[in-house]
């Protein structure tokens, strides 16, 4: 997988490529879809929700440009498998992981255990708000689409600090990189992608 992953240009550093080779993907996905835990594809998990393709992980880890001590939030924890590559290149840093659904990140908890990440903090709530008690934040990473940047998360983003987060409607979105530099923000569009919809306060008020 992550032969491909760099054949194909997903992964472009070294750091990546290692973080991603050293995640056991299949401890994140269900049982059933363990067979087809290192396929380049997005997989169903509970709740309706999914575990993102690996080029995704993969793209959203180098747009971040993740290193090690940094503090990084994380916005739809899902299967926690996009928590542990954050955690592996943030090293001695802490990823926080917030989770709508209970029973997701009661899930993700035990997987991101089993696996062996003691760095990563599992939060219920309202992603939408981001977690102000652990912040601010030098990375932010929501895999979810919002209708907009949520304004509590780039309130949340320490001066200096990148945010990648899909922006769009209920099925298509524009991945965008967003960094805070010397006061202003910038934002670059990183192309098009699909998300399930972020939900909450500050994100959709409806699925579908």
């Amino acid at each position: 997988m992550v032969a491909d992953l760099k054949a194909r240009g997903a992964i472009r550093s070294p750091q990546v490529e290692a973080a991603m080779l050293r995640v056991p993907r299949h401890l994140f996905v269900p049982e059933h879809c363990r067979p087809l835990a290192y396929r380049d594809s997005p997989l169903p998990i509970a709740d309706g929700q999914t575990i993102s393709a690996p080029h995704m992980v993969a793209m959203m880890a180098e747009a971040l440009d993740l290193g090690p001590g940094q503090r990084v939030l994380e916005v739809g924890t899902g299967s926690g498998y996009n928590a542990a590559v954050m955690a592996e290149l943030v090293g001695d840093g802490k990823v926080v992981t917030i989770e709508r659904h209970a029973s997701l990140a009661e899930g993700a908890s035990k997987a991101l255990r089993e696996a062996g990440y003691d760095n990563v903090r599992v939060v219920v709530g309202d992603g939408s708000l981001g977690f102000e008690e652990e912040a601010p934040y030098d990375r932010i990473s929501v895999t979810c689409g919002a209708p907009e940047v949520p304004g509590p998360l780039l309130e949340q983003l320490r001066e200096g600090g990148t945010m990648v987060v899909p922006v769009g409607g209920l099925t298509y979105q524009s991945l965008l990189r967003v960094r805070k530099r010397e006061g202003r923000v910038e934002t670059d569009d990183l192309g098009p992608v699909v998300f399930v919809p972020l939900l909450g306060e500050r994100g959709h008020r409806r699925s579908q």
